[in-house]
């Protein structure tokens, strides 16, 4: 099918421009027509062609196709300002045609918005439409587009999925905030310890050889390690990134997935993060859901695909084929021991009161808070962890050199 470079006026009288593919001129008007826009000029190929053509150049073609795809912070932000363009009264075209011309033109957001409006005006529904790029919207944001579609409210719709998705990056962010600063005490922990190993206790090895002094048991041992650094580091280093490798793979298996994300639920320091962040991902999907009309099972499905853990998963599919027989949903997740009692205890209440939304909100809210705690304990109790371990890596090596020179010194003042 031809594309067509268009100019165009908006209600307000601006300018727009873009490009679409259509069977002929008079298709290609129409469909600006339904874009919400007064057609001034439409023309084949030119920036369409050109901008295909440019995808087929060597060298070039990864990088746009690296691009395809937005990240979690780019949905956001296509959706914050779709929801704003369609509570002030555009039509769904026209505001993704807005997003796709005004945004650059490499930018994911633009790419992935003009396909959305080609989709759209060849009768496309909008959320077979984002169907067609799983990458970027997985099928909780699918199916509430298609739940508000149903119902007519899809700006609400929108407003909501913004909530959702700011409040799982908040979550993110604060989780990896506070793995920042003892990351960087290691690191530079570590670096200091190597550099030492392999550049400075080789030199005082040479200095304390010819002297020929019996030197004392810390300082063989961290002479012992020196050489070992020195002599097979690389192949530690080596073995290190088989071991990621293989584990990798492991992990990447069902039974290995579950083994990891068991394990990540009881280490120690951790497990209370990994779980609050989980359980408040959990509650807050499901109420979304719900509240914009998605069917129970079908909204257990979804937030199954989408919790992160495979134990979790695992425990919401057993959850989820109880319901089917016509139990409620708190009553499966408490038989698996998995799910804390609170938790199910206060969705029980949420189903007597009829309001589950409600209580999945109550509960998001209660695990959101225990995650701030559970990142404070974390923070509060690695870095003198972190701190002790460095200094005491540190400290024997200074402790070992000051021995071998008070030998040193002694033999010397004895002679």
């Amino acid at each position: 099918m031809p594309n067509f470079t268009y100019t165009a006026m908006n209600r307000a009288g601006q300018s727009a421009t873009g490009t679409l593919e259509a069977a002929d001129r008079k298709a290609a008007l129409a469909a600006v027509s339904k874009l919400g826009l007064v057609p001034i000029s439409v023309k084949e190929g030119s920036a369409a062609a050109a901008y295909n053509q440019r995808e087929k150049v060597p060298g070039e073609s990864w990088k746009l196709s690296a691009r395809k795809n937005m990240k979690t912070r780019e949905v956001l932000l296509f959706s914050e300002e779709l929801s704003d363009l369609l509570a002030a009264g555009m039509t769904l075209g026209a505001a993704l045609n807005s997003l796709a011309t005004h945004s650059s033109d490499k930018s994911p957001i633009a790419v992935i918005a003009a396909d959305l409006r080609d989709r759209i005006v060849r009768g496309e529904a909008f959320s077979d439409a984002l169907g067609a790029h799983p990458k970027s919207f997985g099928r909780l944001y699918v199916n509430m587009i298609r739940a508000g579609e149903a119902s007519g409210a899809l700006p609400e719709v929108l407003r909501r999925l913004v909530e959702h998705y700011d409040r799982v990056m908040n979550m993110r962010e604060r989780v990896v905030s506070a793995l920042v600063y003892p990351c960087i005490v290691l690191v530079f922990g570590v670096g200091a310890v190597v550099f030492t190993m392999t550049y400075i206790i080789p030199k005082f090895e040479i200095v304390f050889e010819s002297i020929n002094v019996a030197l004392p048991g810390p300082t063989r041992a961290l002479m012992a390690i020196s050489r070992f650094t020195t002599r097979y580091g690389l192949f530690v280093v080596l073995a290190g990134i088989l071991f990621g490798v293989l584990l990798n793979r492991h992990i990447a298996r069902p039974e290995g997935r579950l083994w990891w994300d068991g394990l990540k639920l009881r280490t120690p320091l951790i497990k209370g993060i990994i779980a609050s962040s989980i359980f408040a991902n959990f509650a807050y999907t499901l109420k979304t859901l719900m509240v914009n009309g998605v069917h129970v099972l079908q909204a257990l499905k979804i937030t199954e695909e989408t919790v992160g853990n495979a134990v979790i998963a695992r425990e919401l599919a057993y959850a989820r084929e109880r319901v089917t027989d016509g139990t409620t949903i708190s009553g499966p997740l408490a038989a698996g021991k998995v799910f804390p009692a609170l938790m199910t205890d206060m969705m029980t209440i949420g189903e007597q009161t009829g309001d589950m939304p409600g209580a999945l909100n109550h509960i998001g809210r209660r695990f959101e808070g225990e995650l701030d705690r559970n990142i404070k304990i974390f923070t509060t109790a690695l870095e003198p962890i972190l701190i002790v371990l460095v200094a005491g890596g540190v400290g024997f090596v200074a402790v070992s050199i000051l021995l071998a020179v008070f030998k040193v010194t002694s033999g010397i003042g004895q002679a």
